[in-house]
């Protein structure tokens, strides 16, 4: 009999499940749900930086997804061995002390501070502030140090203490709060002990300024300083953590019924999206994974005794064990990839969602038509225009900080901006200066690693970026002068959720040996041009300098 194992992918818009066969190292089958509330725009705001998602639409993603796997491939549920989750992160949930998320309490249904703060909401910028300042002036440890040396509003303790002080209701309902990751896995395996609960090492590690050196969580005394409520808070959380290789528990009575599985199917410990993402793309020693999706995380692995006492500055930490056990972890990222696409391509939709779908000339079944034909050709034909562009026009500069800057050196106070405009500058243009743009992104990061001694010898792209544009892999491979593999898997991180569950169902001894039975081979690969190296090299020079005066002169508090 074959054993089966399932990745569950928690992503920005939606979950995704995929069903593997241990045995044979097939992807057996896959289904997706799309967040219906997310869907609406509920809960959120985007002026004011505010995203939060309702932990419904999270259950009935892992349900509708693992059903739709079985069904697909008609195999037994008993047949299914583990299960392991991965999210976005950090997004953390306020529950109550039986480990319940709060928006599912009477009351607290449509709170927007009851719910999820997904890692987009940048509502905290002041209260990363504070932890900074505090960090470096209380005179005891720096607690950022291994989170790259600066903490950002998109993590664990910011969001918790900025929704505490907007919301005192939440703030004195909420026992505890818990990442996505681990609620989704707590909720699998019967959440009967809270306190006992096997927490995320990647999650704390990454984003919650958890260390062995000192202990776990910061101290009581540091964050009674922030506030006295965080300090309550620690004592309610954990000090412990577990890598995603290790078993959680075996899955509910209640969610095996409900799913069609058997109790005998181990639950891993749960991680974050980027991490697992690397896991099904193969990671290696001094191999960059980039996980190409509406933000990027940027995620390398590094022997110990390599990396030594150095701490990586600028990044989004460095923890033992949370991609490969045994192993540094390190991860980097932008906080817009995709994203500052979207933006571009939802303000050249302003006419047509204005003036041509609202217009009488046409009939409903040719607006249709017409929407569905723009949908399937904006970005195609944006990228075709733009790689037709000469390197040696006038092509304007601009940054990727649309959504601010996670690294190198987390500010997500900064804006975008573009210089170099004239009446000469036509659509394609601009999409090739925007393009450009994420490129330049991401070689600063690359150059961090390479600066605090990070060797990197060679560049996965994984995610939807990765498969779907050849014009923005041979621009970042152009920009990096690295050649870069895509691979193949369109649920890497899924996958690589799936490789964790073999290893916790014993089907694997470690997550190295299953990764290379179950991982995603690599279906194209992009070489440098030698003649485009030299001349994006002077648009590279001219985002550092407009980068520098952003930075320096025109950054604006939300």
């Amino acid at each position: 009999m074959n054993k089966y194992v399932i990745g569950l992918d928690y992503g920005t818009d939606s979950v995704r499940a995929v069903l593997v066969n241990a045995d044979t190292g097939k992807e057996s089958a896959s289904a997706v749900h799309w967040y219906q509330r997310w869907k609406q725009n509920l809960y959120c705001d985007p002026a004011r930086n505010r995203f939060r998602q309702h932990p419904l639409d999270h259950m009935e993603g892992l349900e509708h997804t693992i059903k739709e796997v079985l069904q697909k491939t008609g195999i037994n549920g008993d047949d299914v061995k583990g299960i392991c989750i991965d999210t976005t992160g950090s997004s953390p949930v306020p529950v109550t002390r039986e480990g319940k998320p709060l928006a599912l309490e009477p009351g607290f249904e449509e709170n927007p501070n009851a719910m999820m703060v997904l890692w987009k909401d940048h509502t905290a910028i002041d209260e990363a502030n504070e932890i900074n300042e505090l960090a470096r002036s209380w005179g005891g440890e720096d607690y950022t140090k291994y989170e790259g040396g600066i903490y950002s509003s998109e993590w664990f303790w910011a969001k918790i203490l900025h929704v505490a002080r907007e919301d005192e209701k939440v703030k004195n309902a909420a026992w505890s709060w818990m990442e996505h990751c681990d609620l989704m896995t707590y909720m699998l395996v019967g959440g009967k002990d809270l306190e006992n609960f096997k927490r995320s090492r990647c999650a704390a590690g990454h984003k919650a300024m958890w260390h062995e050196s000192w202990g776990g969580l910061p101290s009581e005394d540091f964050l009674e300083k922030l506030d006295p409520y965080l300090a309550k808070l620690r004592s309610q959380l954990y000090d412990k953590t577990y890598t995603s290789d290790e078993v959680a528990g075996n899955l509910s009575q209640e969610w095996a019924d409900k799913l069609g599985l058997s109790t005998d199917c181990v639950i891993a410990v749960g991680t974050f999206d980027a991490h697992s993402g690397a896991v099904g793309a193969q990671i290696d020693e001094h191999a960059l994974v980039r996980v190409m999706g509406t933000s990027t995380c940027d995620i390398i692995v590094s022997k110990d005794e390599e990396i030594g006492d150095t701490t990586v500055k600028g990044i989004c930490g460095q923890v033992d064990g949370s991609v490969i056990p045994g192993m540094i972890g390190l991860e980097a990222g932008q906080s817009a990839f995709g994203d500052v696409l979207a933006w571009f391509k939802d303000v050249l939709n302003w006419p047509l969602e204005n003036l041509v779908y609202g217009s009488d000339v046409l009939s409903e079944d040719q607006k249709e038509k017409l929407k569905a034909e723009i949908e399937k050709n904006f970005i195609p034909k944006l990228s075709a225009q733009a790689e037709k562009q000469d390197l040696s026009e006038s092509i304007p500069v601009a940054l990727d900080w649309i959504n601010g800057r996670r690294t190198p050196d987390a500010n997500q106070e900064l804006k975008s901006a573009m210089m170099n405009l004239s009446l000469g500058t036509k659509t394609p243009h601009i999409f090739a200066a925007l393009v450009n743009s994420i490129c330049f992104g991401s070689k600063m990061i690359v150059e961090r690693f390479q600066e605090e001694g990070v060797k990197i010898d060679t560049v996965i792209g994984i995610g939807g970026v990765a498969r779907k544009s050849g014009y923005i892999m041979q621009t970042l491979a152009n920009t990096l002068n690295m050649p870069i593999k895509v691979a193949a898997s369109d649920e890497a991180p899924a996958l690589g959720a799936a490789i964790y569950a073999a290893v916790a169902a014993g089907l694997f001894p470690n997550v190295i040996e299953a990764s290379k039975k179950l991982g995603s081979p690599f279906e194209a690969e992009y070489h440098p041009q030698p003649d485009k190296v030299s001349e994006i090299q002077k648009y590279m020079d001219e985002y550092r300098q407009l980068a520098q005066f952003v930075e320096s002169h025109i950054t604006q508090k939300n």
